[in-house]
Formats: C-alpha cells, structure tokens, sequence
C-alpha cells in the first residue's frame, strides 16, 4: 500500500475555524489560512478543507478565497462545502483545489458523483460520509454542519459507500459521528467494515486524541489516511509526532 497520510481537516463557518464535540456546540479554533500554512510547514500530506453550513444554506464555497489559500499551499487541497453540481465542482478547481469532496448533495443526488467523475476524473472526487449506529446499523446523515440542520437519511452506510465507489468516487472519506471530536480514538469497527467494501482509498475521521491513535487505526482498519482537526488546531499532537508514532508501528508515511 502506498505511504499512509495524515490530514489536517479544517471545518470554516463564518470565516473561521471551528470544531465541536459529535457535531454540536463548535467553538473557535483559529484562521483558516494561518492554521493551513501551520499544517503545511508541519508536514500535512494534504489538508481538507470543509465550508460546514454550504449545503444547507444552500450555496458553494468562495471561490476567491479558496483561490487565495491555494496559493499559499504546495501540498494537496481537498475542498467541501455546498458543490451541488459539475460547473460548481469544476469552478473549485479551476481555483486551485485539488480535489472535491461532495456529501450531503450527493445523497440527494448521487449522479452528481459520476458527472464530476467523468469530466474531471475520478482521482478528483471524494465522498464524505457522516455516520452513527443506530439500531445495529450504521445510518447516514446528511447537513451535519449545525446542530440544528443533521438530519438522518433512508441510507446504510455500507450500502451508500459502495454505491459512491460504483459511481466513480476515488476516495470516501468516513466521518464517524460518535467518536468526532472525544478523542479516544477512531472508530475501527465501522471503518474496518467499510474497508471490506471498497477497493478505493478510505480515510478515517473521527475521534484522534493521541499519537497512538494513527497508527491503531492504520493496523486495525487498514485505512489510506487519517484525518484529525481538534488535536492539531490545540496543539495536543503535531502532524510530526503523528507520523513518528506511525512510522515507529512499522507503518510507511511521507
């Protein structure tokens, strides 16, 4: 498997950084563009950026601003946040995003999927899925963003998952609503029953609160990256001493 990549998530409402505890009562973490140059001059294998109340405010990322923090990268940039349609996602791109993450109006839609796909190629588009158990079974939820918009879908996780992979998807990121934000650790259960499904790259999120935490989730769940946001933006851990606990596991990382 190619090197594991550990990825600084930024979640921006309102212009600012923010993260909560299982999606609920976010407070201020910093300035996105500050906090993605600390990432990149940390050593991030790439930084993803979300615009959590996009979607159900009905409306896409800034593209100026996007532009704007492109141009200070030189790692990978995957951009989320209200991409309801190809001309949208294209436009990300042409503004010097990487990739294009689309959730909640691909569950409304999920030909939007292979539309981006198509056009721009699947390497281009990734999926995020937010998921909790419920019943037994993993559901999905959609405008995740604010407490007051989640709302649960008909779908299982595991069922929607392989759907977005069969219509194009490269990567799903698995957002794991239970374990965001607690920090004690990923959920490897679910990912590791999502691994079973998918032949694409699978990203963990949810719950890192500790170095050890990378590279448990690396061996329990065979995942292609981790992704993390309160413990960085508070400095509880470094990206270097995420990768140095990974690579102490046997574990290749950039």
């Amino acid at each position: 498997m190619p090197a594991r990549r550990i990825i600084p998530c930024l979640d921006v409402k309102g212009g600012r950084v923010v993260k909560g505890v299982r999606f609920e009562g976010h407070t201020d973490a910093g300035d996105p563009v500050e906090l993605a140059l600390r990432y990149r001059d940390g050593g991030a294998d790439e930084i993803v950026i979300y615009d959590i109340t996009a979607s159900a405010e009905q409306r896409t990322v800034d593209y100026d601003w996007l532009a704007r923090v492109a141009r200070a990268l030189d790692v990978p940039l995957c951009v989320a946040g209200g991409i309801r349609t190809l001309e949208q996602a294209i436009a990300c791109l042409e503004h010097g995003a990487d990739k294009v993450s689309v959730n909640s109006p691909a569950l409304e839609r999920p030909e939007l999927i292979t539309e981006i796909a198509d056009a721009a190629g699947s390497q281009c588009v990734v999926v995020g899925v937010d998921s909790r158990k419920i019943d037994g079974e993993w559901q999905t939820f959609q405008y995740t963003g604010d407490a007051s918009t989640i709302r649960r879908t008909p779908r299982l996780m595991l069922d929607w998952i392989v759907e977005a992979q069969e219509r194009g998807a490269g990567e799903v990121v698995l957002n794991c609503m239970d374990q965001d934000g607690v920090r004690d650790g990923y959920d490897i259960p679910q990912l590791a029953a999502a691994r079973e499904r998918l032949t694409i790259p699978l990203i963990a999120s949810g719950g890192a609160g500790a170095a050890r935490h990378f590279p448990e989730v690396f061996a329990g769940a065979d995942v292609s990256g981790a992704l993390a946001a309160s413990i960085f933006h508070f400095n509880r851990v470094s990206i270097a001493e995420a990768k140095a606990a990974s690579r102490a596991a046997g574990f290749e990382v950039r």
